[in-house]
């Protein structure tokens, strides 16, 4: 089945659109930055989201939407497989960035390429936004950062401090657009 992928309005966001999708990933090895060197670690945990998280979640996605941003969903039919959102605030120095906040694809249609065509998405927003690059706190896991860095991102030049503190296991990346 082809995707579509959409642009989400507010009013479409909701834990009713969540219902089928799966955020389930078992890891198994991290990247970890060790005394200015990253390495690749045997660290091992499955993440998967419970109610707290959509709800949590379907919160973020409303404010992005509220504040400037842009939410995507990829779509098998009408059931959501992935979505993507860009943050409208601009951060850095030279305020060149502006934030993927989310972009995940549900467990069962990983490897379809619905992760490049969202994340080709969240480029054009980033583009609309007047941003010069778009700024990525990634997950660590070994699959996620070969997903980042096959997309042509890289370490970020300039870290978010805020971003970093909440998340100090995440890979700091950047796309220059």
């Amino acid at each position: 089945m082809a995707a579509t992928i959409q642009i989400l309005s507010e009013s479409r966001i909701s834990r009713d659109l969540f219902r089928h999708f799966n955020r389930h990933q078992e890891v198994t090895r991290c990247w970890r930055k060790e005394e200015g060197s990253w390495i690749l670690k045997d660290i091992s945990f499955v993440e998967e989201w419970k109610d707290a998280e959509y709800e949590f979640l379907v919160k973020c996605l409303k404010n992005t939407i509220n504040t400037g941003g842009f939410v995507f969903g990829c779509f098998e039919g009408e059931k959501l497989v992935g979505f993507t959102s860009v943050e409208q605030e601009h951060f850095g120095s030279r305020k060149q960035y502006v934030q993927l906040s989310c972009i995940h694809v549900s467990c069962e249609c990983r490897g379809k390429r619905y992760g490049k065509r969202l994340f080709e998405r969240a480029l054009l927003a980033a583009r609309k936004l007047e941003a010069e690059k778009l700024y990525i706190s990634a997950h660590s896991s070994q699959e996620t950062q070969a997903f980042y860095h096959a997309l042509g991102c890289v370490e970020a030049e300039e870290y978010n401090e805020k971003l970093y503190a909440a998340e100090p296991c995440d890979c700091q990346l950047e796309f220059a657009l």
